[in-house]
């Protein structure tokens, strides 16, 4: 658990190293179980959401939002192949939201990411793969379903899928 730590520490150094030209970042450091086949194991993420734009004179906005992650392997042989690689990701794309800042479903948002991994599982089978996630953002906490898979563009296309919750906090 020490490298994994320190692994976590790297990533949010990176992220903490180009904060000063974006403004009004917020981080968010994530982790749950994460489910694949009903094998669970655990995930680790942190998450940096950059200022938030209006579409137009819209109700809906969105904010960049870039992820690096980790995903436990586990040690299953299952369909006749191993499936124990540690899953490293980055990922980035969009976060969504409805209303103003004072609407109380301002707080839900929708998340989707194209991302680039290293490691081969059944569930993450290509170097490229999709993230989606729904949740609910507070101040200082987050709380998100992700799911990651390739769509079956390459591969299978079993997925992870897991349950996040994350503690906030602004640059």
């Amino acid at each position: 658990m020490p490298a994994l730590l320190r692994r976590g520490a790297a990533a949010l150094a990176l992220i903490g190293v180009a904060a000063p030209a974006m403004a009004a970042t917020r981080i968010e450091l994530e982790a749950g179980p994460s489910d694949s086949d009903g094998y669970l194991t655990t995930a680790v993420f942190v998450e940096g959401v950059f200022n938030e734009h209006r579409f137009g004179n819209s109700r809906f906005s969105w904010a960049p939002d870039v992820s690096a992650g980790y995903i436990d392997g586990r040690n299953v042989n299952r369909y006749g192949t191993a499936v124990s690689d540690n899953i490293w990701l980055l990922a980035g794309g969009a976060r969504l939201r409805m209303g103003g800042a004072d609407d109380w479903y301002h707080h839900w948002f929708w998340t989707f990411q194209l991302a680039a991994q290293k490691g081969r599982t059944l569930a993450l089978s290509s170097a490229g793969e999709f993230v989606n996630s729904i949740g609910w953002q507070g101040d200082r906490w987050t709380f998100q379903l992700r799911h990651i898979s390739n769509a079956g563009l390459d591969g299978s296309n079993r997925g992870e899928t897991m349950a996040l919750v994350g503690w906030a906090f602004d640059l």
